[in-house]
């Protein structure tokens, strides 16, 4: 018996030299391939390992075959003629499923996503453990950013959080956010999966129905029956109907604004700034919505009325954003069902020649006033003007009403007279029916009254339901 053949033979299962390295040797070396063990290239200054019998690594001529997809320079797997990405070596047991086995773990003849490979040791932990290491991503499998204090994950080849700046940034001039995937770009600047609807450019969900955005019915919608709105955070209900995070205050059953977990009552917001507002300060300004408060439109940010932007239009306000882009098929249905609308059809059904929501031109020029009327008519010298002031206009400021009329007297300097409709529920409870014979009712008075001359002041103002 040839005793040295035997123990060559056992002493090539040694286990690596390192220390808590549970690998084996390779070839003559003490160390694993992972710690520089096996035979190294013989090309001068190559650290790489010798490949398939050869004295050569892969690069620098091992006889290892090329896939033989076209244009693809990957190595084949196994004994077939493909790389592992056009279908060699071998693939995924289970039904339907093309991607390739891992080759490694208890379930060696499955891909990662079916359970093939390492699993995390973590207790009651399923995921995939990220190689060399034996916990998965989210339990610490790769290296810590270097932040103080931080616990993330480094991404890519950095060694910070994406919250740190590690990982890939959007390629946008002067854009710092992280990229989406493969694209190069953030959310904002076109990156990741986008809504598959028609003319629609916002990202697609990451959750739930992940071929459409949010508001195209992506992600999680809420469970209660009838409900299209979309689940807040882990939960399966919108806010709504209990959905999110709820106020940490004993019995409260609001839902969760600030920092702090409480809600708007609870929490620790500041109050708007102008004097005898009772409402919230939006985002990081000190006033609220009706005040001039949180984002506003880009195109009526300078004006004194002006409103709030909506993501839904691009950061416009509804108003701006049909006029400016009356074609955009959005703009098709803004205002449909409103209430103003509502008086609008009210209004045509009994008068004629009323102006519908168009701007005013000034005198002795072509040009426009930006100011607008909800419906108007020039009747002799006077014009008889009804605003749908949708629940009284209770946030407005007076005195920027006060300028508003002052703007409305410079285009004509007849007289005025303004019916202010407040279409919305008052202290009476008027139903919206007799609302509108009402409002009918003041019109057909004040018609009369200009057309006998009996309007003397210069501007009126008539309020109904305030």
């Amino acid at each position: 018996m040839d005793f040295e053949k035997i123990f060559n033979k056992y002493i090539k299962n040694k286990k690596c030299a390192e220390i808590n390295c549970i690998k084996y040797t390779q070839g003559n070396t003490e160390k694993c391939i992972s710690h520089g063990g096996g035979k190294k290239c013989n090309e001068t200054g190559c650290t790489h390992f010798a490949r398939d019998n050869t004295n050569k690594c892969i690069s620098h001529g091992s006889k290892r075959k090329k896939c033989i997809e076209i244009d693809c320079k990957n190595y084949v797997r196994d004994k077939t003629e493909k790389c592992a990405k056009h279908g060699g070596g071998k693939r995924c047991n289970e039904t339907n499923c093309t991607k390739s086995a891992s080759g490694r773990g208890i379930k060696k003849d499955k891909c990662v996503n079916h359970g093939g490979g390492n699993r995390c040791i973590e207790l009651g932990c399923v995921k995939s453990a990220r190689r060399k290491n034996d916990k998965c991503f989210m339990h610490g499998g790769v290296m810590q950013c270097i932040e103080d204090g931080c616990e993330k994950s480094a991404r890519d080849n950095s060694n910070k959080c994406i919250s740190h700046g590690g990982g890939k940034r959007c390629n946008e001039i002067g854009c710092v956010v992280s990229a989406i995937d493969k694209t190069g770009k953030c959310k904002k600047h076109g990156g990741g999966r986008r809504c598959n609807e028609p003319n629609c450019t916002k990202s697609a969900s990451t959750m739930g129905i992940k071929e459409k955005c949010i508001e195209h019915g992506g992600g999680k919608r809420c469970v209660i029956e009838g409900c299209r709105t979309g689940a807040e955070g882990k939960t399966d209900k919108c806010v709504f109907h209990g959905g999110g995070e709820r106020c940490i205050i004993e019995g409260c059953k609001s839902s969760a604004q600030f920092i702090n977990k409480k809600c708007k009552k609870h929490g620790e917001n500041k109050k708007c700034i102008i004097q005898d507002c009772k409402s919230y300060a939006v985002d990081k300004t000190y006033k609220c919505i009706a005040h001039g408060g949180g984002k506003r439109c880009p195109n009526c940010i300078d004006w004194i009325d002006s409103r709030s932007g909506s993501n839904k239009y691009d950061g416009y306000c509804a108003t701006c954003f049909k006029r400016i882009f009356p074609d955009d098929e959005r703009s098709k249905t803004i205002y449909i069902h409103t209430k103003e609308i509502m008086v609008r059809n009210k209004i045509n059904e009994y008068f004629e020649g009323f102006i519908h929501d168009k701007p005013l031109y000034t005198g002795n020029c072509d040009c426009t006033h930006r100011r607008r009327i909800d419906h108007r008519k020039l009747i002799g010298n006077t014009v008889l003007a009804v605003e749908t002031d949708e629940f009284g206009h209770r946030g407005y400021d007076e005195r920027d009403e006060e300028i508003r009329y002052d703007d409305l007297y410079m285009i004509h300097s007849g007289k005025w007279i303004f019916i202010r409709f407040n279409p919305d529920t008052n202290v009476d409870k008027t139903d919206i029916e007799d609302k509108l014979e009402k409002l009918i009712e003041t019109m057909n008075i004040m018609i009369e009254r200009i057309e006998n001359e009996e309007n003397e002041d210069l501007v009126e103002i008539i309020k109904l339901y305030f």
